[in-house]
C-alpha cells in the first residue's frame, strides 16, 4: 500500500527466464523491505517455452498465461486478472529498468497524474541498452504524438503507471506493438494529466524479442506508426465519445 493506493505490477514475459528472476525479485523487495510499496504482481506468460512462469510463481508472483503473441494482448490479459487496486503499474519482464525508479512514477499518480511515463530520454541510456533503430523510432513516434496532439511528449517507455480509473477509461484495445502509443494519446484526447519521470535503462537481460531482429525492429515501427494515425483519424469520434460521457 503506496500511501493509501494499493498498487498491482502487470509484467508481459516472453522466455524471461533469467531475467524474471531478477525483476520479480527485485519487485519483491519493493513488497516488504520498502513500506510495503506494491502489493500484487501479475506477470504474463505469453507462451514461453522456458520456465518463466515457474520461477515467477516461485517467487510469488501470480502468473496467467496467454498463447496469443502479442505486447498489448499479454497486458491486457494480466488486467484482466488483476486484484482490486489503485494504481497500476506496468514494467517489462527483461530487467531493462531499475523497477526501485518505479516509485517516482507511484508519486506522480498520488500527486494527481492519471498517466505516469518513465522518460528514458529524459534519463541515463546505458550503452547498448537501445539499439538505433529503437532509438530513432522513439524520437519520430514521440515528435508526431508532440505535433498531432500539442502534447510534449520525449518517451513512449513501457515503464509506466496509470490510476486504475483511468485505464478503465481509455479502454485499451491495441493486442501489439501499438499499446503504449494508444495509452498516452487516448489519455492526451481524454483531457488526462498525464507527464514524464526520468527513469534510467540498462542493458536488458537476453536477446529482445522485437529489437533483437530485423523483422522484429519493422513491425513494431509499422505497429506504432500505424496506431499513431489511426489514432489522429479517429480523434473526432473519441472526443465526441469523451464529451458525451461528461455530460
Amino acid at each position: 500500500m503506496y500511501k493509501g493506493h494499493k498498487v498491482a505490477v502487470v509484467i508481459p514475459a516472453l522466455n524471461e527466464e533469467e531475467a524474471i528472476e531478477v525483476v520479480v525479485g527485485n519487485l519483491t523487495k519493493l513488497m516488504f523491505e520498502e513500506s510495503c510499496v506494491i502489493d500484487d504482481i501479475v506477470v504474463c506468460d505469453n507462451g514461453s517455452t522456458d520456465n518463466t512462469a515457474k520461477v515467477a510463481k516461485a517467487l510469488g508472483a501470480k502468473v496467467v498465461q496467454q498463447s496469443i503473441p502479442g505486447y498489448g494482448i499479454a497486458c491486457l490479459t494480466a488486467i484482466a486478472e488483476l486484484p482490486n487496486c489503485d494504481i497500476v503499474l506496468f514494467v517489462d519482464g527483461d530487467d531493462s529498468c531499475f523497477v526501485e525508479q518505479g516509485i517516482a512514477l507511484l508519486e506522480g499518480i498520488v500527486s494527481g497524474d492519471d498517466l505516469a511515463i518513465g522518460s528514458r530520454s529524459l534519463g541515463i541510456i546505458e550503452a547498448g541498452a537501445l539499439t538505433q533503430p529503437q532509438l530513432f523510432g522513439n524520437w519520430l513516434s514521440s515528435h508526431l504524438i508532440t505535433l498531432f496532439w500539442g502534447q510534449k511528449i520525449t518517451d513512449l517507455g513501457p515503464f509506466r503507471a496509470i490510476r486504475t480509473t483511468s485505464l478503465h477509461t481509455l479502454n485499451m484495445m491495441d493486442k501489439t506493438f501499438g499499446w503504449t502509443v494508444e495509452m498516452q494519446v487516448k489519455a492526451i484526447i481524454h483531457g488526462m494529466q498525464v507527464n514524464e519521470y526520468s527513469v534510467d535503462s540498462k542493458v536488458r537481460i537476453g536477446e529482445s524479442k522485437i529489437s533483437g531482429t530485423i523483422s522484429g525492429s519493422i513491425k513494431a515501427g509499422i505497429g506504432i506508426l500505424s496506431m499513431i494515425g489511426k489514432l489522429y483519424f479517429a480523434q473526432s469520434s473519441l472526443k465526441n465519445a469523451v464529451e458525451h460521457e461528461t455530460k
